[in-house]
This record gives C-alpha cells, sequence and structure tokens, in this order.
C-alpha cells in the first residue's frame, strides 16, 4: 500500500509540473498569449495577456483576465490597470495606462496599450467587483 501511494504521488506531481509547463506563455480564449500572472488569494488570479505572449515597447493589445483557483471566470465590474516605471537618476516616472473595456466574458478586459520603452515595468491593476483590492505585477517590456 505504501508503494502505491508513492507512485499515486509521484504521477499527480508530474502531471502537475506538466500543466504548469503547459500554462507557460498558453493562449487564452481569446488567443493572447500569457505574459504575466499574479495569484492574489485562493479564489483570485490576475493575468496580463498579449498577442505573442510579451509586453512590448509601443502600441499593443492586451487582455486583463480574472478567474478563480479552478480557472473559471471571476465577476469583476471595473478594473483599471497601469504600468509604472519608476523614476531612475535623471529619467522622471513613467506611467503608462491602458483602455480597459469589457468584453462577453465576466472578469475579462480587453484594451488597447502604448509602452514607452523597454525595460522593467510593474502592472498596477486596482478591481472591483466579487472581490475588490489593488495588487502589482512586475514585468519587462521587451
Amino acid at each position: 500500500m505504501n508503494k502505491a501511494t508513492n507512485i499515486i504521488g509521484l504521477v499527480i506531481l508530474l502531471a502537475l509540473i506538466a500543466l504548469g509547463a503547459a500554462c507557460s506563455g498558453a493562449a487564452t480564449e481569446s488567443g493572447m498569449k500569457v505574459f504575466a500572472t499574479k495569484k492574489v488569494s485562493d479564489n483570485l488570479t490576475i493575468t496580463l495577456s498579449g498577442e505573442d505572449g510579451k509586453l512590448k515597447n509601443g502600441q499593443q493589445e492586451i487582455m486583463l483576465s480574472f478567474t478563480d483557483g479552478s480557472g473559471k471566470p471571476v465577476e469583476i465590474k471595473a478594473a483599471t490597470l497601469n504600468f509604472n516605471m519608476p523614476a531612475m537618476g535623471s529619467m522622471a516616472e513613467m506611467n503608462n495606462a491602458a483602455e480597459l473595456t469589457t468584453t462577453g466574458t465576466p472578469g475579462q478586459f480587453k484594451g488597447n496599450l502604448n509602452i514607452e520603452m523597454k525595460g522593467d515595468w510593474i502592472a498596477q491593476v486596482s478591481y472591483e467587483g466579487a472581490e475588490s483590492g489593488k495588487t502589482t505585477i512586475s514585468t519587462k517590456a521587451q
């Protein structure tokens, strides 16, 4: 029995590893590919997606999605998304806000965004709905 339990545990572990690898850069329902994600709680994960799975320097379309622990959409009524690059030396702080619109899917927002330069950015997300709050997600524009 102990050997069988170990084998079952190993199979489950390998399945979870395979699932994690498959989700890296995975396409969403909209065809967008994930470039950043953050688990805010057991009941809320926030995902940022783009056409090629990367945050890019310049104009682009992005997707902001809110899901529960099982990957089902969470009803979020309003959300804002701003990309911030803190001041460095003589360079001033930069803020690039996404213009978000709702989609036909609960907890999913589409947006247009213009990232001013390559480098490290902090996505600042505010949301209201089944859960409400604010969080940040570190990402990099290429």
